[in-house]
């Protein structure tokens, strides 16, 4: 179940209210007249199934109101409701399932900013990988993982090329660029430095690293596992169920791949440079691609449900 707040001008009101009054997944409709002062006019509010979101969205578009207004989407995440039951008994699908559009493009903005904590994030991520590395470290590679931000990015990928959205793929890409560029030269400094105090080794970058050694030999395992993980985290990212997330910055070799980048700059290693670069390349394709299909095929299959819906709407009106 997903609550919606409305503000809207006066003159849309009427037409707000008619859309989600005539919507049988509304269990709960309010309306306080001349409560809103920017914009003026009134502020409605909506209990609404998780699965009828995208269509509401899109009537509610279509009268101009998110030009004019402000329709703001919460999730609830415990209720008791006789009528919020039968609402959602009454929508075909699952609630978990529903993929609410506006919900995935708020996030992918927002995970597309370049600032300076995304380029924090990715700075300390790729950091921690290249002393991962020099201590073949596999902890410290899991925790490299875990702490970069470049996931988000990469989903927005496959959300700006299913939606259209040219402007925030340029963005994304953008970010995901500026994001790894910085953090590799960073890196590379970092470990220079290291060098010049006698902290690490050549040795220490091209010697025998049995734990570490995943990072910069790319095979076809490295691209499956991309493309299952970013399946998963797209999943995690559209359903109202965010269980499998964190598995996926466990399972993909980006960031580690980045610092072993960054660490070979610093030696001139360039067998570990081209095999993480390669690595790293692999992985960002593989994982863009999956993100891409899935959310394809889940807009495929949840149009379908809502053709049905539609239907079953239409045969309502005529029986009433």
């Amino acid at each position: 179940m997903l609550h919606l707040r409305i503000l809207s001008p006066s003159e849309l009101t009427e037409d707000t209210v008619r859309i989600l009054r005539d919507e049988p997944g509304v269990s709960g409709l309010a309306v306080i007249h001349g409560a809103a002062l920017r914009p003026v006019g009134d502020i409605v509010h909506a209990d609404v199934a998780r699965e009828v979101t995208n269509d509401l969205i899109e009537q509610l578009r279509a009268i101009e109101l998110h030009r004019r207004g402000t329709i703001e989407i919460e999730p609830v995440h415990a209720w008791l409701s006789r009528s919020g039951f039968d609402a959602e008994l009454r929508t075909p699908g699952s609630s978990a399932d529903a993929v609410v559009w506006a919900e995935v493009a708020q996030r992918s903005y927002e995970d597309v900013e370049l600032n300076w904590t995304y380029l924090s994030f990715m700075t300390m991520a790729t950091l921690l990988a290249g002393i991962a590395i020099v201590t073949d470290s596999q902890v410290l590679v899991i925790g490299a993982m875990v702490l970069g931000p470049e996931f988000g990015a990469i989903a927005a990928l496959g959300v700006a090329l299913v939606k259209r959205r040219f402007v925030l793929l340029a963005t994304a890409a953008r970010t995901l660029v500026a994001g790894f560029v910085v953090a590799i030269a960073v890196t590379a400094v970092a470990a220079l430095s290291a060098r010049l105090l006698g902290w690490i080794t050549l040795d220490d970058i091209t010697g025998p690293r049995p734990e570490t050694d995943f990072i910069y030999t790319p095979d076809k395992w490295s691209f499956l596992v991309a493309v299952i993980a970013a399946a998963a985290g797209v999943l995690s990212l559209t359903s109202s169920k965010l269980g499998g997330l964190s598995g996926v910055f466990i399972s993909v070799t980006t960031v580690p791949a980045a610092g072993n980048v960054g660490v070979g700059l610093a030696f001139g290693a360039a067998e570990e440079i081209w095999g993480s670069t390669l690595q790293l390349a692999l992985n960002l394709s593989g994982m863009a691609l999956a993100g891409w299909a899935t959310l394809a095929v889940q807009q495929v299959a949840w149009s379908r449900v809502s053709v049905r819906r539609f239907r079953a709407l239409d045969r309502r009106r005529r029986m009433l």
